[in-house]
């Protein structure tokens, strides 16, 4: 009887843990987030394309278990000057495809507004459908995009929330 009762709390004791571990793996980031880790890549990315003029390093952005992939969301890079995916750390398939004729699954071409980041200092948030991890159907997503010093490149980080609006997003990048 004893034997037992000790075989039931630690099973329970290790689907606690294995819950805790779950849910700690499906946290979210927030738009705050998005914005320091953009900006720091960004960074990053020109200071290497400075060290090394035509060699800026993309391989970091390429890993999966990089400090540019953290709780539910990653860092990516597009080259607007060709343009194409650079570097993108989830589906590596994408790298070197132009992003022009990519769609959300409402059929609207949105990597040309994440390029325009190139024009606007403060960087730019855009709205589209995409896919959740393992899912078919759209959801809404919002990602941030900010100009790598004087580089071709523009780096980008996401989050799916179907509440937040971009003006309030824009607050983010503007103070």
């Amino acid at each position: 009887m004893k034997s037992s009762k000790t075989l039931v709390v630690l099973g329970v004791a290790i689907l606690v843990f294995a819950l805790s571990s779950l849910a700690v793996g499906q946290e979210k980031a927030t738009p705050q987030e998005i914005v320091n880790k953009v900006q720091q890549a960004a960074s990053t990315l020109a200071k290497s394309a400075e060290a090394k003029p035509g060699e800026a390093s993309l391989t970091q952005f390429n890993q999966k278990d990089s400090p540019w992939v953290w709780k539910d969301s990653y860092i990516f890079v597009l080259d607007c000057s060709k343009p194409a995916l650079a570097a993108h750390p989830i589906k590596p398939e994408l790298i070197g495809k132009d992003v022009t004729t990519m769609k959300d699954t409402k059929g609207n071409a949105f990597f040309g507004q994440l390029c325009d980041a190139t024009k606007k200092p403060s960087g730019v948030w855009v709205e589209y459908w995409w896919p959740k991890p393992g899912a078919t159907e759209g959801s809404r997503k919002i990602s941030y995009a900010l100009k790598a010093g004087n580089t071709p490149f523009v780096v980008g980080a996401g989050i799916y929330d179907d509440n937040i609006s971009i003006q309030q997003l824009e607050k983010l990048t503007t103070k």
